[in-house]
């Protein structure tokens, strides 16, 4: 597609709607289709009906080349969350950008565990580690009305977008945020023994994964938020490790894991004295996808 829309003739929404498929579709993008009506919605200002049942309607030269430059940059891989700015999880819209990891289907386990598990605590204190979008720790907020939830991480953008996230669910007043390299920051605040969960989605893919993930992910998802290790779990250890002494006698810690780690650090955990309970749980295509821990009363 040219940058320019052409100066001799009509350029209409059918023609445009035409072109930037067959650009996604050439660029190998899966649901090619579907992703250039998204991007032409938000690069026309319009809805799907117009583009579908508006063919002729005339394409100015500006949103032209909007257009253009949306459907280059899908083109070329980039994420279409990024892209578009949103992502939708657990029902709610959060804002995200390449400073933080594109919320997955697969985390709202780890929001349902956490909730279930203090839906009976008055007041819970909640720490979310390695908040990234802060779409765990704003859900568990919402989903527990009188808890009080910190949310940290290791960029400094993360946790801008997080606060911006809060603010954007009204839960902001809730929570706290705090830079700082996993479980540094909630020692610093004085939370020993105070909290009543621990939930984590930290970064699990190994070091011989990593080229084989798609372009979207490898190229352009922050590599903090992936690179988990030789493994793949270096900071699931050193979240077991460390989150014990943050604890309340029966606290739970709960982490996603990647396919096929649950079990070795399900193994390995039951071995740490701090904890008296260790559980697996699955997620929709029957992957164990949340480690749950107990710490020993």
């Amino acid at each position: 597609m040219k940058a320019d829309a052409p100066s001799d003739k009509q350029y209409t929404v059918a023609a445009l709607v035409r072109e930037g498929r067959a650009l996604l579709s050439q660029a190998a993008v899966a649901n090619a289709d579907a992703e250039a009506l998204w991007l032409l919605e938000a690069a026309l200002g319009c809805s799907r009906l117009v583009l579908l049942m508006e063919g002729q309607r005339e394409v100015t030269a500006q949103q032209w080349a909007r257009a253009v430059r949306l459907l280059s940059r899908r083109a070329a891989r980039e994420p279409l969350q990024y892209i578009l700015g949103s992502q939708e999880f657990c029902g709610r819209e959060f804002t995200v950008n390449s400073d933080v990891l594109i919320p997955r289907p697969e985390t709202q386990g780890l929001v349902e565990e956490v909730v279930q598990a203090c839906l009976s605590i008055s007041r819970p204190v909640i720490a979310d580690i390695g908040t990234g979008s802060g779409c765990i720790a704003v859900c568990v907020a919402l989903a527990l009305p009188d808890a009080l939830v910190y949310a940290t991480d290791l960029s400094p953008g993360a946790v801008a977008l997080a606060q911006q996230n809060a603010q954007r669910h009204g839960v902001h007043h809730r929570m706290k945020f705090l830079a700082g390299d996993l479980c540094d920051p909630l020692r610093l605040a004085g939370l020993h023994g105070h909290l009543t969960a621990i939930v984590s989605n930290p970064p699990y893919i190994g070091e011989s994964d990593f080229a084989a993930l798609q372009p979207e992910v490898r190229c352009f998802e922050p590599r903090i938020a992936l690179a988990g290790g030789v493994d793949g779990v270096d900071f699931h250890r050193r979240l077991v490790s460390d989150a014990a002494e943050l604890l309340m006698p029966g606290g739970l810690l709960a982490m996603e894991v990647g396919a096929g780690q649950a079990g070795t650090l399900k193994q390995w955990a039951m071995n740490c004295p701090s904890y008296d309970q260790v559980l697996t749980k699955s997620d929709e295509a029957g992957i164990e996808r949340v480690l749950c821990l107990r710490r020993a009363a």
